[in-house]
């Protein structure tokens, strides 16, 4: 499937580059990782966990104005899961629901992160991919306007 032009242009960053590049890369996406807003900061009851990471990750999601928001907190101790949601915030925030609703569950494997992550951190990354997108069909199925029923008068 095709990826949002901002995710494309990361995924070609990393599969052309060599090996130490993306390891280096992948640590600075988890240095630019934004912080969450305070507002979920101060109640992490508004993040969801992904219980298959084997690091304690979690994330929310919104919808304003047609484009998701993304929101990710992971520990500083755990870099390669850092870096992968600062991937995300990179690569999908802002994007539309249907955008992000396209994107494989497992893009990152496009990227040669193979070579530099654990199976097990792996099919982490492929289980928030799939718990974001979770969250945003549940979010856009609410966000869309229900077409109110028309009654033609006719019976049968």
């Amino acid at each position: 499937m095709a990826l949002p032009s901002r995710l494309a242009q990361i995924v070609e960053v990393f599969s052309s580059a060599p090996k130490e590049f993306r390891v280096e890369a992948l640590l600075d996406f988890a240095k630019r990782l934004p912080p969450l807003p305070e507002e979920l900061a101060s109640d992490h009851d508004q993040l969801e966990q992904v219980h298959e990471c084997q690091t304690p990750f979690f994330l929310a999601s919104k919808i304003e104005d047609g484009k998701v928001r993304l929101f990710f907190d992971a520990p500083p101790e755990s870099p390669t899961v850092r870096g992968y949601a600062g991937i995300l915030a990179a690569g999908l925030d802002g994007e539309t629901p249907q955008a992000i609703l396209e994107v494989d569950n497992d893009f990152y494997l496009n990227m040669g992160l193979e070579e530099v992550v654990t199976p097990l951190r792996l099919r982490g990354m492929g289980a928030i991919m799939f718990r974001l997108k979770q969250q945003v069909a549940s979010l856009a199925s609410l966000a869309t306007p229900i077409a109110p029923q028309t009654h033609t008068g006719r019976s049968g």
